[in-house]
């Protein structure tokens, strides 16, 4: 018999006996019970048993006709039943938070990310789960972090060199960043690759502090000089190049974002002696790893 002070759990039978024994009580047979619950008979029997010791009381009679509720069987049936039905009401309430839960996704993605890759992600996702309602928050990569922070996204996705201050991520894929001209400039004419120290030392056309092209940038330059101060500072890719299209500077932007525009000649590419490259990552909270249709999402990035 169970010690009154002890824990709840310690002293009451768990859902498996209860089901066990509710089902002794409709079938009138240990035998029948424990098929209907997938168990053998022996093992219905031990389960009855360690109940019975648990409690302090039997339960059923055992005989070759089958088995039968003791008085105080009945009763403890009776309450089983009770407590069963409170489990299966909260079964059926977490399974509504699940679903409530499941049917909607909140993403927060750095600019170049959002304009050209997730797009075709979100696509897939929705094949997949039509019901699912998507909100996309486009920023830079500090913006996106700091959302996720502050738990306004579930799944985040950033450009950079590493996972920002307070997030877990999984790298998805990598990025070239590029130089590029309008066909006007000098630089355009280039065949020799362009000194890291020229291009350090240059006025660029730059997305604002905090992108994740302006952290790899700052990275690359900084034994080099460091990088000027900037001809132009915008909050845009689709601003930054159409300064560039339209003569004003030069910039380095994704490879992702100037596909079309280098194959149109609106711009040209320029050689440059230094690698730039960067990790496209998925981020999340810390403790918080991707669930539902964010993982499901993660998959799919990965695919």
């Amino acid at each position: 018999m169970s010690d009154p002070s002890s824990p709840l759990a310690h002293r009451v039978p768990d859902l498996g006996a209860l089901e066990l024994l509710l089902a002794v009580a409709r079938l009138g047979s240990l035998g029948r019970a424990a098929k209907e619950l997938g168990i053998t008979q022996p093992a219905a029997s031990s389960r009855i048993r360690g109940m019975e010791r648990q409690l302090g009381v039997a339960l059923v009679e055992r005989s070759p006709r089958g088995s039968r509720l003791t008085d105080a069987g009945a009763l403890v049936t009776d309450w089983a039943g009770r407590v069963v039905e409170a489990a299966e009401a909260f079964d059926a309430g977490t399974r509504a938070l699940r679903g409530r839960r499941d049917s909607r996704l909140r993403v927060a993605a750095s600019m170049t990310i959002a304009e050209y890759l997730l797009p075709g992600w979100l696509i897939a996702l929705h094949r997949q789960l039509p019901g699912t309602a998507v909100s996309l928050l486009a920023g830079n990569s500090a913006a996106v972090a700091d959302r996720l922070r502050a738990g306004e996204a579930d799944l985040g996705f950033v450009e950079g060199l590493d996972v920002p201050a307070g997030l877990d991520g999984a790298v998805v894929g990598h990025d070239r960043l590029v130089v590029v001209v309008a066909p006007s400039h000098a630089w355009a004419r280039r065949r020799a690759p362009l000194p890291p120290s020229e291009l350090a030392a240059t006025p660029l056309i730059l997305r604002e502090r905090g992108s994740g092209t302006r952290q790899v940038l700052d990275a690359a330059l900084a034994s080099h000089g460091g990088l000027a101060v900037p001809l132009l500072e915008l909050s845009s890719t689709t601003a930054v190049k159409s300064a560039v299209v339209s003569g004003a500077g030069p910039s380095v932007l994704s490879e992702l974002a100037v596909g079309e525009e280098l194959a149109s000649r609106r711009l040209v590419e320029v050689p440059v002696g230094i690698r730039l490259r960067r990790d496209l990552r998925a981020v999340w909270r810390v403790g918080h790893v991707p669930v539902g249709p964010g993982r499901e999402l993660l998959s799919l990035t990965r695919g």
